[in-house]
């Protein structure tokens, strides 16, 4: 049987790691299989761009792609569209928006990493599908493609056989993924692991830790306030007790808060619970119960209830999926 043919279609100003991610995930599969013997058919992998002519990403490297797109063989397996730091060239490109919109419904899988869903958009193949991209984008993406269901948080969506990923990395959590339906679960963990990915995180994982974003509020108060609660998540938080401890009245804190943070002081303690509870129910042993009073979600039901409005799993089933993929 022959391999599986993985395409990742290149651009100049194209993105380094969007290119390069994706390419050393499945070149590791392809040493995993030659290595061990795995009984599977394996990779061929290509680098295709407008032309076989060398071009340059939009860091500078210098990356001479395997073939013309036009020369292409017809039986690809996984086309994988990279993104860039701007989708100006790239959309303007007529030749290599008819080129997508001709080969990649053939394709078995279609993927997009980053910004790379404006060229699927662009060649009309997300048309009412669900899709992401990198959360800078988001917004002009819904812009420009009004018929594309445009959710910013999760880092890769999968919609049929159409996968889009949001910013840089998770293009390698994306390919993490496919590999994974290839080759298992066990052969995706050898793979992180030697690329030193400490957790493979599955597509709902949000794009960026509240617990990161919320050290951008301007204001000393509110910045405090949010390194305190990360470390006090167990006690009763109520907006008139974190107002105390900003020095403000509970309005005037739930008005500067929310300037300063884009949510209400509740919708971001809930937050910052659920990332503490994923943490901890990916990186240690303690029982759920345990982890819903440490996290200040007070019983194991509670949390459970959380887990599922938010991410479509319990707790046990998201601490299997992470522990798994972490497991030696």
């Amino acid at each position: 049987m022959e391999p599986r043919l993985i395409v990742l279609v290149a651009y100049p100003g194209v993105q380094s790691l969007d290119l390069c991610g994706p390419l050393d995930v499945f070149a590791g599969a392809q040493r995993l299989i030659d290595h061990t013997g795995l009984p599977d058919r394996g990779y061929r992998i290509m680098v295709a761009g407008p032309t076989a002519e060398p071009l340059r990403t939009d860091s500078g490297l210098r990356v001479t792609p395997d073939a013309a797109l036009a020369d292409v063989p017809r039986q690809v397996h996984t086309l994988i569209v990279a993104g860039g730091a701007t989708a100006t060239y790239p959309l303007g490109d007529q030749a290599l928006i008819h080129w997508l919109r001709e080969r990649a419904p053939a394709a078995e899988r279609v993927a997009a990493v980053c910004t790379g869903s404006f060229l699927l958009a662009q060649a009309g193949l997300l048309g009412g599908r669900r899709a992401t991209t990198h959360w800078a984008a988001a917004r002009e993406f819904a812009r420009l493609y009004p018929d594309v269901a445009v959710d910013a948080d999760p880092i890769y969506i999968q919609d049929g056989n159409v996968y889009t990923s949001a910013g840089v990395t998770s293009g390698i959590d994306l390919s993490l993924a496919l590999v994974e339906d290839d080759l298992g679960g066990r052969a995706a963990a050898h793979i992180a692991r030697w690329l030193v990915m400490f957790l493979r995180r599955p597509g709902s994982q949000a794009q960026f830790s509240a617990h990161l974003a919320a050290q951008t509020a301007d204001r000393a108060p509110i910045r405090d306030l949010q390194l305190w609660l990360g470390d006090n998540l167990d006690q009763q938080l109520t907006v008139k007790t974190m107002a105390a401890r900003s020095r403000m009245s509970p309005r005037h804190f739930s008005r500067v808060f929310q300037a300063e943070i884009g949510q209400t002081p509740a919708r971001y303690l809930q937050t910052l619970r659920l990332e503490a509870a994923k943490r901890r129910l990916a990186e240690s042993d303690l029982t759920v119960e345990k982890v819903a009073v440490d996290c200040g979600f007070g019983t194991a039901e509670t949390l459970r209830r959380t887990f599922i409005d938010a991410l479509g799993v319990s707790p046990s089933e998201y601490r299997r999926r992470f522990r798994s993929a972490a497991a030696p």
